[in-house]
């Protein structure tokens, strides 16, 4: 299937590398702007996260970049087709060089997952996927140049690489602020964590949600996040 629809727009995602997923909506509805009034998408891929803050935030503006020509066409045609294509602007580059007057009181970033074991043998996907193209410390190292004094960034990684990019932004001067583990199901160990760093200090505030019931329905939790958006939920 080339196309995912969801209640307000329509993904398209074709010939992109990094398909709809559930560790994306997870975060697209998740992720908090607060009293942002910008919002950096670093590695847009289809436009997933940027139209799910459009549809949820109408005063955010949001400035998409993408790395892949592929996923940034992909991502251009399904803002465009979108009612939230003036609240977002698309940039075809690397986020490394990504030259701005600003610094964003918003990032959101659904990143290159994997550090070790070998890449997708499909190109596209193996950028979206594998830390090769947007290493993990770059990727901090951009964080860290981009946010605002007060601003914040949420993510969601594999359990592993969390714990390991959560310690490294911390000695970059990047702090938690909150954290939550993703189980499959309420009975398996969490595969995924979403979480938000800043460069201001506090209290930290974890959860857990696990995405399905063992008999494969969504989760109360799940279901109340994502309802927006998912077409089966009412």
């Amino acid at each position: 299937m080339s196309q995912f629809r969801f209640k307000q727009f329509v993904i398209d995602h074709g010939d992109c590398g990094m398909k709809v997923s559930t560790d994306g909506v997870l975060l697209g509805a998740w992720s908090q702007p607060g009293t942002a009034s910008n919002s950096l998408d670093i590695g847009t891929g289809t436009g997933l996260l940027a139209l799910m803050l459009a549809q949820r935030f109408t005063h955010l503006s949001i400035t998409a970049v993408e790395y892949d020509p592929s996923a940034f066409h992909c991502a251009t045609l399904n803002v465009r087709a979108s009612r939230f294509a003036t609240q977002i602007q698309l940039h075809h580059g690397d986020i490394t060089d990504f030259a701005c007057r600003e610094q964003w009181q918003h990032i959101v970033c659904n990143p290159p997952y994997f550090t070790s074991g070998a890449p997708s043998s499909n190109p596209q996907r193996a950028v979206a996927r594998h830390a090769s193209t947007l290493s993990h410390p770059a990727l901090i190292a951009c964080l860290k140049r981009l946010l605002a004094p007060t601003g914040c960034a949420d993510l969601i990684l594999p359990s592993n690489e969390a714990k390991t990019f959560i310690e490294d932004a911390q000695a970059h001067g990047l702090f938690l602020h909150r954290h939550v583990l993703v189980s499959a199901t309420p009975e398996k160990a969490p595969s995924r964590v979403l979480f938000t760093l800043s460069p201001t200090t506090g209290a930290v505030r974890s959860d857990t949600i696990a995405v399905r019931e063992q008999d494969g329905t969504y989760t109360q939790a799940f279901a109340n996040l994502t309802r927006a958006f998912y077409l089966k939920l009412s």
